[in-house]
């Protein structure tokens, strides 16, 4: 698995100040809020209370994963004629822009951005700073639900590079592990069956992804951050992984910024984890 430079027409990211342009325009972009925390099951509350003007609400658990399992992981990839159906239901049309958002710095959006990019839509972006950041831009909420019309996309499959749990358990290149350190290092484990790392992976949390106000840091920010952490991502292949395949795609989405096309290892930690045959790493070492 060989990672590119990235081909995409414009930046994975998107100013608060540019979506509110694009929105008063005549070809308003589809708005998509996923309002997903882990251990927050009332996302759907927080959207009602308040989101961008004519976003809809996209369900993370429901929608952006099939449903979870030991053998697939905690949130597996959707089918993708499910995936397509729902894309439509969301008012996603052929010639759609699409922007993404969250309240969490981009941890939940970017996994819908990815999953679009995954079925071949390639015009979608991530609000950079998410809700807070179109707040602190001085720009008003609505309340309630949006609901579009049905859109008439057509979704394809397989576009963004993916590696399985072989792969991963063997990575020849730069394995990331996302979540955070202590995880990493076996410390704690609040959530999967078992403490640790894979095997040869590379400490890399998605927080260090980003500046103290939640956007993202820009390419050359970026790029000494990793190699402050011993990380190369021009020595060869990358991939990440995280606790369930979703805030990988943050670390995802912080390579594309430097143009940098990495893989997911959609299981991650909570498939390797419970396989009973794989023998986890702990401490700071790979």
């Amino acid at each position: 698995m060989q990672h590119s430079k990235a081909q995409t027409p414009q930046s994975p990211l998107v100013s608060a100040e540019e979506v509110h342009k694009l929105s008063r325009g005549a070809n308003r972009p589809v708005l998509l809020d996923v309002r997903w925390s882990l251990g927050d099951a009332d996302g759907h509350a927080h959207y009602l209370a308040g989101h961008l003007p004519r976003a809809v609400f996209v369900d993370l658990e429901a929608e952006l994963s099939a449903p979870g399992t030991p053998q697939g992981g905690r949130h597996p990839l959707p089918d993708p004629r499910d995936f397509q159906a729902t894309a439509r239901r969301w008012g996603i049309n052929e010639d759609s822009e699409v922007v993404v958002y969250d309240v969490t710095n981009g941890l939940a959006a970017a996994r819908a951005w990815w999953l679009l990019r995954h079925a071949g839509f390639a015009r979608v972006r991530v609000l950079d700073g998410g809700l807070g950041a179109w707040e602190r831009s001085g720009f008003g909420l609505d309340i309630g639900v949006h609901s579009p019309e049905p859109g008439n996309v057509e979704l394809g499959w397989d576009r963004m590079p993916v590696i399985d749990i072989d792969t991963a358990a063997n990575f020849q290149g730069q394995l990331l592990d996302a979540r955070a350190h202590e995880r990493y290092t076996g410390a704690t484990e609040p959530i999967d069956s078992r403490a640790g790392h894979i095997p040869g992976a590379l400490s890399r949390p998605t927080t260090e992804n980003l500046d103290g106000t939640g956007r993202f840091l820009n390419p050359e920010e970026l790029a000494a951050s990793l190699t402050g952490a011993g990380i190369d991502p021009d020595a060869g292949p990358v991939a990440a992984y995280c606790g369930s395949g979703v805030t990988a795609a943050h670390q995802i989405l912080a390579l594309e910024t430097m143009g940098i096309h990495a893989a997911l290892f959609p299981g991650s930690w909570s498939q390797y984890s419970a396989d009973p045959t794989r023998t986890p790493a702990t401490g700071e070492n790979p």
